[in-house]
């Protein structure tokens, strides 16, 4: 039995889904303030070298950073983005157990920044035998404790 095949298969093994709702949101908080600080530095960084004239037209600076700071943390050999590896969660591709590519990775970041103007679909996670939310779902990966 290869790793991959648990992680893919790890709704068999209760021990890798234990506590992942709470450390899930504890994880959004922590990369909730990153991806603000970051974008706060690149909007002063960029305002400072064009003497004020992306004031008007960076506005949406905050979903760009957070899209390309899912894409990039969870894609990576970390499978997790930092707020979930300080709470020991990786993110896996549900079928195969396979590291998440690059576009499912910034694909799931995309529609959980879109499911807040939603917000019953959270309640997806409650009936769900393997703890995934809509946005899991549709991007095809599950979030799992590291053991």
């Amino acid at each position: 039995m290869t790793d991959a095949y648990v992680h893919a298969n790890a709704f068999a093994n209760r021990d890798a889904l234990t506590g992942v709702r709470t450390r899930r949101l504890m994880a959004l908080c922590l990369d909730f303030v990153a991806v603000s600080v970051i974008a706060t530095l690149l909007y002063l960084l960029l305002l400072v070298f064009t003497l004020g004239l992306s004031f008007f037209f960076l506005p949406p600076l905050w979903p760009i950073v957070a899209f390309f700071y899912s894409g990039v943390s969870m894609s990576s050999s970390r499978m997790a983005t930092p707020g979930m590896r300080a709470m020991d969660l990786e993110v896996r591709m549900r079928d195969t157990g396979a590291p998440v590519p690059f576009l499912n990775a910034a694909a799931h970041g995309a529609f959980f920044y879109l499911s807040w103007f939603f917000p019953l679909v959270f309640l997806v996670t409650l009936v769900d035998s393997e703890k995934r939310f809509l946005h899991d779902i549709v991007s095809g990966v599950i979030v799992l404790r590291r053991l």
